[in-house]
């Protein structure tokens, strides 16, 4: 496992020397058409839409995505496999991590931050993270005191769930163990990778439950369950995962139980010690009413700023195009990066190139704005494994982009090269085998 994390980092430190790339990038090197981006999915043991890398990456290959950034909860091994096949299907490969925080100050004020159900509570991502072969001491303090309160919350929270389905007729017996033996023999994973998150159990539930009980009773069980008819079609399992979630799991809700948080100083200091870039993933209309924290969008500026945060994320699916670019171009004015992704943290599998509410085309200079955020990753990510100094501290968008979009060209090149010699060396046929970013 140590070794396949290793390979991830050497493909992209093997592109050539810091200079050799800035010499390039001063001649406007770059890939010759804008690749589709995407800088934020979950794989599997996570909570995932795919079942396994092997899909994602191929969905993305096949939807012509030149950038691919895989963005985690606290583990990281899945990310040699995913470099691997990204380097098979020419996908330039960003890595990163998602991190849940706590903001005591907000969270008595009542202010939600892009949480909508809980206040104080913070989403936060680093991207371009490259320390993730051999973590730091302090990375893996933070990361164990993190996982510990997570099993620690997951465990009493399965217990309580299962008490509530025994109450109503159904004893599923299912414990955390139960639920990680699950996720491994779904996703052939290492039970150690895995990292329960509340869908994993809310999946769990679902599943047994559908065993157990024919489609024509659902309706009254899930009203015993919820002490309320659902809203959930009893055919449709990931309406009734929703459910389980919204009914029983959250706050004020009976299988509820607090989360012990890292608090934010905590947070941003596990993404810089895995050598990343913090980044604000923004909900904005995501949520009605929008979060205070991020409305108007000028205060969240000043959050983002007065805090040391120079990149924020959306996620477009959540979001009307209008509030979109709105968000994106204010934000991008503030010399603030700003990238976009998709999540695919629930089971549906959307397409993999980020798209609005309904499907709704993202807007043109938004996705110009994306790809420029993209290649200040991948800048980032190519410096910091040279050894020098990348975006944290310098925020110096233009120049990082055009130094990203020379990295992600010198890989794309490299790639084909090496796929062009291993067929020659195979005898095979090149035009079934070579991928360049669709043009």
């Amino acid at each position: 496992m140590q070794q396949s994390k290793q390979v991830a980092i050497s493909a992209i430190r093997e592109l050539g020397s810091v200079e050799q790339l800035r010499e390039l990038a001063k001649k406007g090197y770059g890939p010759t058409k804008r690749p589709k981006v995407n800088v934020h999915i979950h794989l599997p043991p996570n909570f995932s839409a795919f079942e396994s890398v092997k899909q994602a990456v191929n969905l993305a290959e096949q939807e012509g995505v030149g950038v691919l950034g895989v963005s985690n909860y606290y583990d990281f091994s899945v990310y040699g496999e995913f470099v691997k096949r990204a380097r098979q299907a020419n996908i330039f490969p960003l890595f990163g991590l998602e991190i849940i925080a706590l903001v005591d100050e907000l969270a008595t004020k009542g202010i939600r931050i892009n949480d909508p159900g809980n206040p104080g509570k913070m989403y936060i991502c680093g991207k371009g993270i490259n320390r993730f072969e051999q973590l730091t001491k302090r990375a893996a303090e933070l990361i164990k005191t993190i996982r510990q309160n997570d099993d620690k919350r997951m465990a009493e929270m399965i217990g309580r769930i299962e008490a509530i389905f025994a109450s109503t007729g159904l004893a599923t017996h299912l414990d955390a163990k139960a639920i990680i033996d699950g996720v491994v023999r779904r996703h052939g994973c290492d039970s150690k990778t895995v990292t329960l998150q509340e869908r994993h159990i809310a999946q769990a539930f679902q599943e047994l439950l559908f065993k157990k009980v024919k489609p024509q009773q659902r309706g009254e069980f899930l009203a015993k369950l919820f002490g309320a008819a659902s809203k959930a079609d009893p055919e449709e399992a990931v309406a009734v995962q929703g459910e389980i979630r919204s009914q029983l799991m959250k706050a004020n809700k009976p299988a509820f139980v607090a989360e012990a948080f890292v608090n934010f100083k905590e947070a941003c200091e596990l993404i810089l010690e895995l050598g990343g870039i913090p980044c604000y993933p923004t909900l904005a209309d995501g949520t009605e009413p929008i979060c205070e924290y991020e409305n108007p969008v000028e205060k969240l500026i000043e959050e983002l700023k007065a805090n040391n945060i120079y990149m924020a994320e959306l996620i477009p699916i959540r979001n009307q195009p209008s509030v979109l670019k709105d968000y994106v171009t204010a934000i991008r004015r503030a010399g603030i990066a700003v990238v976009g992704g998709t999540e695919h943290n629930t089971r549906d599998v959307l397409a993999i190139e980020p798209k609005c509410v309904g499907e709704q085309e993202v807007p043109e200079e938004i996705k110009e704005i994306f790809w420029e955020g993209a290649c200040v990753v991948a800048a980032h990510q190519f410096l910091s494994t040279q050894g020098h100094l990348g975006y944290v501290g310098q925020q110096n968008i233009s120049e990082f982009a055009k130094l990203g979009a020379a990295v992600i060209r010198k890989y794309e090149e490299t790639e084909r090269t090496h796929h062009e010699g291993h067929e020659d060396h195979e005898g095979e046929n090149k035009e079934t085998k070579i991928r360049i970013f669709r043009r």
